[in-house]
């Protein structure tokens, strides 16, 4: 595969996971000085990671969020928050599991970085709601029971 190819293939990733629309801004911003960048930012982590059989696209979302959490790169963030949301194949993220992203995350990156993600992905909720037919709705926290997705324990495994 030429470099060429890597680069098509790429930016096929790049637009499956952010969208044409959010590409296509991004590629006509590029001048002399961001070109190569764009270049190399599309055949590396948009061909040569994003295409890896290792993981399904699903995770790598998630990885993506957690650590542009975690490293408080909240444009990123938002991005990808919006990209998971409204993705149109299995790669799509429901509200809940982002929620479950972001409570993991409150405990890894920090209770400071979960208040900002959840404060961002609530807007980016409210603004997608209509597109993913999603409602959010008032809750009380003293209700709220933040165990309440806890899945039981395997049952032991006989000898």
């Amino acid at each position: 595969m030429s470099r060429k190819d890597d680069f098509e293939q790429g930016l096929a990733n790049r637009r499956a996971v952010l969208g044409d629309a959010w590409v296509d801004r991004s590629l006509s911003r590029a001048t002399g000085f961001t070109a190569e960048y764009q270049n190399l930012i599309t055949r590396y982590a948009w061909h040569d990671i994003w295409s890896r059989d290792g993981l399904p696209r699903k995770a790598r979302r998630m990885m993506v969020l957690s650590v542009t959490l975690a490293l408080a790169r909240w444009e990123e963030f938002e991005l990808h928050v919006r990209a998971a949301l409204t993705a149109t194949d299995d790669s799509r993220l429901s509200p809940d599991e982002l929620k479950e992203v972001l409570l993991q995350n409150a405990i890894y990156a920090g209770v400071p970085a979960a208040n900002t993600a959840f404060g961002l992905a609530q807007k980016i909720l409210a603004e997608a709601a209509g597109e993913i037919g999603y409602a959010l709705e008032p809750a009380d926290p003293r209700e709220a029971d933040p165990l309440g997705a806890r899945r039981p324990p395997p049952a032991p495994m006989e000898n």
